[in-house]
């Protein structure tokens, strides 16, 4: 007896760090990819000296779509990797490329140094923190989704967006830390490359954690003779779960993108709010959206995945337009905090369970790949463009055509919600 608990004890615990070291490389990862949105406010003109601040962060905002557009082919190399070699494999792999980006976006040229080479050297680096989140998005939900129980999955697995969350809101914190102790000159001179020095030295520092993560039960027991995970395979043996993941993961990826790392953006150049102030509204909105995806997650595992994918889908379509048309003349920091917390408890709807509901749709041999690829197809087409599709729209004077276009994709996106299978009671993982 006394064996069987202390065996039972021994599974739990190794289950509890395996999480835990699984969401603490998805917060560094996702940290270093956020520092880019979050300090691109402060380095938009050192790479693209333009005449205004629209125009500089449209360049920036143009590199940041370009990481995205790189999502697709790291979640195709590193999906099929994850499948044939192992979901710990996977996950170690993807932090030694976003250590590479984030020193290169650190050591970078300005403009004035390397003319051209600047931001081409900046375009680089962002490639290869998309290849890395490409392959970090699907290894994390296919490793924790396994690793969870069958009765607590949501739960579990709420916590790879609570690691999302907490990697932007730690660049958001790290960015009020420099504002208050560096001035606005020297922020913009050479305090910005200060968060990604960190972010690569934290992500060497996780690397080596996650080579000491178990790998999951369910990898280890794929027979040795399975079929091999492919692009071609994926297709055709699951292309009705293709086209809803790349719908779902385009109408997420959209409104995740337009509520939070555009946001702050939206906050100074349309509201008027001081960067300090923006970031402030940001950083408290965030903390209470990153508490809330437990609770979600929980949620979940009572009520099932498809109420909370359409509380999402619809409430956002609804509230989309007239949340960013307050926001717009919001002259309260209370005011614009209590509308963006709005737009991020409808959220949490999708993302505590984003990763899970992918991952239930496809079996154990093709999983890393069927969640990773067609996410990141959907997510770069209209997650990526996010802020530039904002921002196009703001500099054409018709600025409220992104809100338009933020909820017709939600409606599509809860059409597919719709379509989707209840996956907690019908799952293909653990089977």
């Amino acid at each position: 007896m006394s064996a069987t608990i202390d065996d039972t004890a021994r599974r739990r615990h190794g289950r509890l760090f395996s999480i835990i070291g699984g969401s603490a490389g998805n917060l560094v990862e996702w940290y270093d990819f956020y520092a880019y949105a979050a300090f691109a406010i402060y380095f938009a003109r050192v790479f693209f000296p333009a005449g205004d601040r629209t125009s500089a962060l449209l360049g920036t905002a143009a590199i940041f779509a370009v990481g995205f557009f790189m999502r697709p082919l790291g979640a195709w190399i590193m999906g099929i990797y994850g499948d044939r070699h192992g979901r710990k494999a996977g996950l170690t792999l993807s932090l030694v490329l976003m250590a590479g980006g984030s020193l290169m976006v650190a050591v970078a040229p300005t403009h004035a140094m390397a003319g051209v080479g600047a931001p081409a050297m900046l375009l680089v680096a962002r490639m290869l923190q998309g290849l890395s989140v490409g392959g970090e998005y699907g290894a994390s939900a296919t490793y924790l989704s396994e690793m969870a129980t069958d009765r607590n999955r949501g739960f579990w697995a709420s916590f790879q967006y609570v690691t999302l969350i907490g990697g932007q809101l730690c660049a958001l914190l790290v960015a009020l830390l420099l504002g208050a102790v560096l001035s606005e000159a020297q922020l913009q001179a050479w305090g910005w490359r200060i968060p990604f020095a960190l972010g690569a030295v934290l992500a060497l520092g996780v690397y080596l954690i996650r080579r000491r993560l178990d790998e999951t039960d369910a990898f280890r027991a794929m027979p040795a003779d399975r079929p091999a995970s492919s692009l071609g395979r994926l297709w055709r043996e699951h292309p009705r779960e293709f086209l809803l993941v790349v719908v779902i993961s385009a109408g997420g990826g959209l409104g995740f993108y337009a509520y939070t790392t555009y946001m702050q953006k939206f906050l100074v150049n349309t509201t008027g709010f001081a960067r300090d102030t923006a970031t402030q509204i940001m950083t408290a909105a965030l903390v209470v959206y990153m508490l809330a995806q437990p609770a979600f997650g929980a949620l979940s595992d009572r009520v099932g995945r498809k109420p909370l994918l359409l509380f999402f889908g619809i409430g956002g379509m609804i509230a989309t337009i007239p949340a960013f048309s307050l926001l717009s003349h919001a002259g309260s920091p209370l005011v614009a905090f209590a509308a963006i917390v709005g737009l991020l408890m409808l959220l949490s709807g999708y993302t505590a369970i984003s990763g899970l509901i992918k991952a239930e749709l496809f079996p154990s041999h093709i999983r890393n790949l069927g969640v990773a690829f067609p996410y990141a197809i959907g997510n770069a087409l209209f997650g990526g463009t996010a802020e530039y599709a904002a921002l196009f729209a703001k500099s054409r004077g018709y600025e409220s055509g992104f809100y338009w276009y933020v909820a017709v994709m939600l409606a599509i996106t809860s059409y597919a919600f719709w379509r989707l299978p209840e996956t907690r009671s019908s799952a293909l993982v653990g089977r």
